[in-house]
């Protein structure tokens, strides 16, 4: 009769662990579930797991942490703004020169003088706008914009320097209008234009034109210098990548120019592609989709 009890109580106990542990399991399954959900997520998900061991530890950890980034990106915003200023505050000495170089009476050494200044300007707009791009609090000015009017101006921006390479420009484009910033499209295209002047070989030609496609607007920019190897065209984007071409010791590649052009292309929301044939052309493509009401949200 008492065993009859014993193997009585030993399946009871034996039922109620299967029930504890399979309601124990249920638990751990919602809870890893629940983890691996918070992984993919892109905050800090201490706070939402307060079953951890230790969860004061991580969320005092967690806001030390959170107060460094923030004095980081504070003393980041301060030194952007400090290099901003000095941009602008520079550019009036340079203006002066400018004005004063056209005054030498020695027309080679004048030349020669107004392509340092001449580039220095345009190392100057660089900075500016990359320290706008960088920043979390610059505000884009979405708008109407004309796609001839941006060539335009870009090709005025370089002129010096197309002149004094004799470059032909071609601009196949009618009444184009698309929605994006201005300043940084034309930063954009003086950074295609830049490229082109350094990698000019035989044939100075720079070819510009429009597609319609699809409720998309596709603008082309068409060069005839160098070209890119193979090994470096999907690479040309990534930032300080200098590629394998070779200017005689004339320019200095940074690698940053078309780092930038990438980050503002993501920021503007356009699609930018490139296709060479190494040694006859380099074409880029910058494709405008029909974005008017995502910019308007």
């Amino acid at each position: 009769m008492q065993l009859h009890y014993l193997i009585y109580l030993d399946i009871l106990l034996a039922v109620c662990l299967g029930i504890f542990f399979t309601i124990d399991g249920y638990f751990f399954y919602k809870q890893q579930i629940k983890k691996q959900k918070l992984l993919t997520e892109d905050y800090v998900i201490a706070k939402e797991m307060e079953e951890f061991e230790n969860i004061d530890i991580a969320l005092h950890d967690g806001n030390v942490y959170e107060a460094q980034i923030h004095k980081e990106i504070e003393n980041q915003q301060d030194l952007q703004d400090y290099i901003t200023k000095w941009c602008h505050e520079i550019k009036i000495p340079l203006s002066a020169c400018l004005l004063m170089n056209e005054k030498m009476e020695d027309a080679v050494l004048k030349q020669q003088i107004k392509e340092q200044l001449e580039r220095m300007n345009q190392l100057l707009n660089a900075a500016l706008v990359g320290c706008k791009v960088q920043s979390s609090l610059y505000d884009l000015q979405i708008k109407k914009v004309d796609v001839k009017d941006c060539v335009q101006t870009s090709i005025k921006n370089n002129r010096f320097f197309l002149i004094q390479n004799h470059f032909d420009i071609f601009v196949e484009i009618q009444d184009e209008y698309v929605y994006s910033d201005k300043e940084w499209l034309v930063y954009v295209l003086d950074q295609l234009m830049s490229n082109a002047i350094k990698y000019a070989k035989n044939r100075h030609e720079i070819h510009i034109w429009t597609e319609n496609r699809e409720n998309t607007t596709i603008l082309f920019f068409e060069d005839h210098g160098e070209g890119i190897q193979d090994v470096d065209i999907r690479r040309i984007f990534e930032k300080g990548y200098t590629g394998n071409n070779h200017h005689n010791g004339k320019y200095k590649s940074t690698g940053m120019g078309l780092y930038m052009v990438m980050l503002i292309m993501k920021k503007l929301g356009h699609e930018i592609q490139v296709e060479s044939e190494f040694g006859n052309y380099t074409r880029f493509s910058i494709t405008f989709h029909e974005n008017k009401d995502y910019f308007l949200l």
